[in-house]
């Protein structure tokens, strides 16, 4: 029996615990059901159904609601499961989303239930010498020394923004070290400056580089687009010409580097790019969000030679890293970039209980209140370790490979090119029968049928063709080392067949 409204229990304590072990049986129960409710990687019915089954969970009954029912609860977890998203079906291949290792979701349960904090050392202390810890092994992946710091952060667009934060301020401060200019943007601010900022990204880089600019009032037209070669990675030679090309009162803020691109997966040359933003003087963030998994695998880590040679770095563990959304990663090569952030709160970390050695995270971090994410990448890392993390990369870009090779072979499909990490593009032709006048809106079709009818889940992109059109596309992200070739080849009839029926029904025109 769950107590409810003032008798709801807390859960740390003993007779939290105890309806905590109740509660539990109840949502292992909707996981067991759900699969079978659900009967593919996601319920069917679409946009509509979802809705619906939201209204029907609550059963219009207000969150805040005057007589609290244990009830609802129940039917809140097993709508929750029907609906969720299996990531470990083998057709859900959308989006860059994996599913969780068990070790880190017992972990996510225990650090929810102690609900430790790090802006103060008295709200985790293990929890945050736990995380200083990880911080410095995973600067040594990445090749960065003692000076290094860092800190985990709620997704690698917060990440990427972190480091355009960290180079913005060495950037604008360096800009005129004597001069009105002078002094940290955290402090002085932007206005009055003389000088426009400037941030040189690839065309394939992520969105959120654009949007950092925006939040960090620099503007998105500060960002200068890179040219890219056909698998997406960035010219060097075009950035040294767009530095060429520089007035006087032109800053270049950071060079930012894509390491594993959303749609190819491409690598940009990180070491001839490093040589570049060493030569000009430029700060050069990574962002290794998707492709940090590269540095676990023995054949693919070449693919971040130069890695370490950056002044910081962005990557997520809940793509490649098998561990519960979020668990994204910015790093930094020299800690004193970070100071920034420091704050001093009389209330939080007053200096004389720094000084006795009561420090925490509070100047490492946008965040004041923030949750141990150390703890579930932990639990995750020593269960699968090294060896067992570069098996899984490996296996999913063996899938990757597959798929290509299959769909290369498949009559009414078109494959783009042959996958560098774990990610495959590809678009369905139609055969001279089919009356496809327009194959863009019918391969978005086809791809909305498939998950309208929960069979499957694919992404779609844009790709320019030789004409110079933008063409829609779909695209399979493989981050389930389970996954046979088998299920694969069956996800491929799924797509071929449904796109036959989305050409026989013809209302994609």
């Amino acid at each position: 029996m769950i107590d409810t409204g003032r008798n709801a229990a807390l859960a740390g304590r003993p007779e939290g615990l105890e309806q905590l072990r109740t509660l539990l049986d109840t949502a292992f129960g909707a996981l067991g059901d759900a699969a079978l409710k659900r009967g593919g990687p996601v319920a069917p019915g679409g946009p509509e159904a979802a809705v619906a089954a939201v209204r029907e969970a609550l059963g219009g009954s207000r969150f805040l609601a005057e007589e609290p029912s244990a009830q609802r609860v129940a039917d809140l977890f097993g709508a929750y499961a029907t609906w969720a998203v299996d990531l470990t079906h083998p057709s859900a291949v959308a989006r860059m989303q994996c599913a969780p290792t068990a070790a880190s979701v017992a972990a996510e349960l225990l650090a929810a239930t102690l609900n430790q904090s790090l802006h103060a050392w008295e709200s985790g202390p293990f929890a945050l010498e736990l995380e200083r810890r990880l911080i410095a092994e995973m600067a040594s992946w990445v090749g960065f020394g003692e000076a290094a710091s860092g800190t985990l952060t709620p997704g690698g667009s917060i990440s990427n923004l972190m480091g355009l934060l960290f180079s913005r301020d060495r950037a604008l401060r360096e800009a005129d070290s004597t001069g009105p200019d002078s002094g940290a943007v955290s402090q002085a601010g932007l206005t009055g400056r003389r000088i426009r900022p400037r941030i040189l990204c690839s065309a394939a880089a992520h969105f959120s580089i654009a949007r950092a600019a925006g939040f960090l009032g620099l503007g998105r037209d500060a960002v200068l687009i890179v040219p890219v070669d056909e698998r997406g990675r960035m010219l060097p030679e075009e950035a040294r010409r767009l530095l060429d090309g520089f007035g006087p009162d032109e800053v270049a803020v950071a060079l930012v580097a894509t390491a594993g691109t959303t749609d190819h997966g491409s690598f940009d040359p990180l070491p001839e790019l490093a040589d570049l933003a060493a030569e000009y003087r430029i700060w050069l963030h990574v962002d290794a969000a998707y492709g940090i998994g590269a540095l676990f695998s023995t054949s693919l880590a070449p693919l971040l030679d130069g890695l370490g040679r950056a002044d910081s770095v962005a990557f997520d563990l809940h793509k490649f890293g098998w561990t519960p959304a979020s668990s994204s990663v910015l790093l930094v090569r020299d800690r004193r970039d970070m100071e920034c952030l420091d704050q001093q709160a009389v209330y939080l970390n007053p200096s004389d209980d720094e000084a006795a050695g009561y420090t925490a995270l509070l100047g490492t971090s946008l965040q004041t209140t923030r949750r141990s994410d150390a703890f579930k990448i932990a639990a995750s890392l020593l269960t699968v370790g090294r060896e067992g993390m570069g098996a899984w990369v490996d296996a999913c870009h063996a899938q990757a490979r597959y798929a290509a090779g299959r769909i290369a072979a498949t009559e009414g499909l078109h494959l783009v090119a042959q996958p560098l990490l774990s990610t495959v593009i590809f678009r369905c032709r139609p055969s001279a029968a089919d009356p496809v006048t327009d194959e863009s809106a019918w391969n978005a079709a086809v791809r909305r049928k498939l998950l309208a009818e929960g069979r499957a889940l694919l992404a779609r992109t844009k790709i320019t063709g030789l004409d110079g059109v933008p063409q829609v596309h779909l695209k399979l992200v493989f981050l389930n080392p389970t996954t046979t070739e088998a299920e694969i080849d069956e996800l491929l009839a799924d797509i071929t067949a449904a796109a036959r029926e989305v050409a026989r029904d013809g209302r994609h025109m």
